[in-house]
């Protein structure tokens, strides 16, 4: 595929692309409500002949939760095609420590799931790694047990750093928040898996047998989504929401108000 410089309502391109990372939170749905074009995403893209998964940095559910979340709001997958910071998290940690290890987990029951599901163990007790994530339950005590694991010698890895989190009723404090107050406290910086690094992108190209240079990444934040394409090598794609903010030297390739008007536009382009 071979796309022109920068040009926001240029899509010709789009008649080669092979394959679609689809951000979650913010772009196929807010909380619990769909948004436009999230149920014809799916049968459409079949129909075109473009591969896809999706993309998540929130890692509080498994795929499987992910599909029965989707399926309620009408949006049927595979959960093989859903790749979150749980699932790069754990193939990270596999590569340092093949045969597992304890792991303090500042998270909820996607991450918990997918470290134990690796053969880690999850305790407080003399961790290898501190873990941290989104954790809509978190106490002063989970806090306390990542920062005592982190002074101890731990390695401190992050699912991902997301400041906000869409809802329906507007943004919740995101995994950003819990891992800043860790850092805080211990002085030490993570290691952070989900975007903007291009680790969980490139999970999900390897799952599909994609190119990077024949796929293109849809997200809503420029801040996470897009320099996350940029540095995996993809073409970008924002849909304008309230947290596309700009930030200046990055740019999409593309610019659309929803899934609705990139599928339109994809079915223009085939």
């Amino acid at each position: 595929m071979t796309r022109p410089p920068v040009k926001e309502r240029d899509a010709r391109w789009l008649a080669g692309l092979g394959a679609l990372l689809i951000d979650l939170d913010g772009v196929v749905y807010r909380g619990d409500v769909p948004l436009p074009g999230a149920t014809e995403l799916g049968p459409t893209l079949s129909n075109l002949g473009i591969d896809y998964a999706f993309v998540t940095n929130n890692a509080t559910l498994t795929p499987d939760s992910y599909k029965e979340k989707l399926l309620g709001m009408g949006v049927a997958v595979d959960p093989e095609r859903i790749v979150t910071s749980a699932i790069a998290t754990v193939e990270h940690l596999k590569r340092l420590s093949p045969a597992g290890g304890n792991v303090c987990v500042v998270g909820e029951q996607g991450l918990i799931q997918a470290l134990s599901d690796a053969g880690f163990n999850v305790t407080d007790s003399d961790p290898a790694f501190v873990v941290a994530g989104l954790d809509r339950n978190l106490t002063f005590q989970r806090l306390v047990a990542a920062t005592r694991g982190i002074m101890g010698g731990a390695a401190f890895i992050a699912t991902n750093t997301d400041r906000a989190l869409p809802v329906e009723d507007g943004l919740w404090p995101g995994a950003g928040a819990i891992v800043a107050a860790i850092a805080t406290a211990t002085g030490v910086q993570p290691t952070i898996m989900g975007k903007p690094e291009p680790t969980l992108l490139q999970v999900a190209l390897r799952r599909l047998g994609a190119r990077p240079q024949d796929a293109a990444i849809v997200g809503d934040q420029v801040q996470t989504d897009i320099r996350a394409g940029i540095a995996a090598g993809m073409a970008t794609i924002l849909v304008a929401a309230d947290l596309a903010e700009d930030v200046p030297g990055i740019s999409a390739d593309l610019v659309v108000r929803d899934l609705g008007e990139l599928l339109d536009l994809l079915r223009r382009a085939r």
